[in-house]
């Protein structure tokens, strides 16, 4: 079957922009003066008794040393070039070389990296489920790729002070609340979702006792909301919609949106015929003073292109905000050039033209650094202020109230 000319194009950008993808860094390098003292700043009003928190890092694994994890074959497969060509570009945003070990230079390029920052890091590895029917049964076709719980718990134990285990059970599973107190057991305490990719309807109230047990448990949902663009979901977007995420909070659930929903549309659900922004959903959930203290967003992904402007204008000037956000690096994606463009902060005013340069050169040698620093680099172009240096310590697993539910 040809290639549509969109496709094709996009191809054809593509595979322009390998050239420019992170290279793996050179620890007897030293940054340029400027880019050191970029480095320098995003550190220097840090809590020196606590690390920087990433609550958004993906375990990714083609299964080639039998740890259990795999991709859907199509990603991989001549058949399908498309889709092939876009799993090569994230797997080639990881700065891994060749495939033949990739799960073990994944994880060895991550943690050299993790290890390069100036101060100590806690990276949350996300674990991901499959996709599941609603009978309970797995569906492989569905499932783009998965990483089970037992991997992220041993990769963890490697490297305590370094990885924090993050779970992922879908709750159509007969054994989802088996499943969930095992992984408590373990000491797990967030939870992963992609509804979108997942099949995983947030709001659907067969799921009420497997949230019930998450609050007993002061289990965390870190749940992706918006469009989902770097998966495919077939046709499932709307899971994506931040107002399904009601029913998990009406019902004690502790939940962290990822991106902060910040890409898409959707069908509001307060106003039938109606649709609104993903992040205009979110920033609704946020001022609903029910869900105070239990609900939250994660930064990952905020600066890329496809989600610029409005999103990350909000969330820099929203300083009642800041106490609700969380650090995300959603790596290895800063790793792909494609999608994040300093030219366009420069162009909105929130970094000037030598941040560019520096951060530029910091992305060149460390993604991961570099998600980091320009964060911490960013302002609002009207008033000049940065996230506060708070946000980028906060631990997910302290975020779970006690007390009584709020009455609604």
């Amino acid at each position: 079957m040809p290639l549509r000319p969109a496709r094709l194009c996009l191809l054809l950008a593509l595979a322009l922009a390998f050239p420019a993808l992170a290279k793996a860094p050179k620890a007897s390098q030293a940054y340029s003066p400027a880019a050191q003292n970029l480095i320098d700043r995003a550190f220097d009003d840090l809590d020196p008794a606590r690390p920087v928190m990433d609550v958004h890092v993906h375990a990714i694994g083609l299964g080639q040393d039998g740890d259990g994890t795999s991709v859907n074959s199509k990603k991989l497969s001549p058949r399908h070039p498309f889709k092939r060509f876009e799993t090569g570009l994230y797997l080639k945003a990881t700065g891994v070389q060749g495939l033949a070990h990739f799960d073990r230079d994944y994880l060895d390029r991550l943690i050299a990296r993790a290890r390069a920052f100036p101060r100590p890091v806690k990276i949350h590895l996300l674990a991901m489920d499959q996709a599941y029917r609603d009978d309970g049964t797995p569906d492989p076709v569905r499932t783009e790729f998965h990483v089970p719980n037992a991997y992220v718990f041993e990769v963890a134990a490697l490297q305590p002070d370094l990885i924090v285990p993050v779970v992922s059970i879908h709750p159509a599973r007969k054994d989802a609340i088996q499943e969930l107190e095992a992984c408590a057991a373990r000491g797990a305490r967030l939870l992963k979702w992609l509804p979108n990719a997942q099949n995983i309807d947030p709001a659907d109230p067969r799921y009420d006792a497997f949230y019930r047990r998450m609050q007993e448990l002061g289990m965390v949902l870190l749940t992706h909301a918006g469009e989902e663009k770097a998966v495919a979901v077939k046709g499932a977007q709307a899971l994506g919609n931040p107002l399904r995420l009601r029913r998990p909070l009406d019902l004690g659930v502790t939940v962290i949106v990822a991106h902060c929903a910040s890409l898409g549309r959707n069908a509001d659900l307060d106003q039938p015929g109606k649709t609104a922004t993903n992040f205009d959903l979110f920033l609704r959930l946020m001022a609903d003073p029910n869900y105070q203290g239990r609900l939250y967003g994660d930064l990952s992904a905020i600066t890329q292109i496809n989600r610029l402007p409005a999103p990350l204008r909000t969330l820099l000037a929203r300083t009642d905000l800041d106490q609700r956000l969380l650090n995300g690096s959603d790596y290895p994606l800063p790793g792909v050039n494609l999608i994040i463009w300093t030219r366009r902060l420069v162009q909105l005013k929130m970094i000037t033209p030598d941040e560019r340069k520096a951060l530029n050169e910091i992305w060149r040698r460390n993604p991961l650094l570099f998600d980091f620093v320009l964060k911490r680099t960013l302002r609002d172009p009207k008033t000049g202020r940065r996230w506060e240096a708070a946000l980028f310590q906060r631990d997910p697993e302290t975020l779970t109230p006690s007390g009584p539910l709020p009455r609604r």
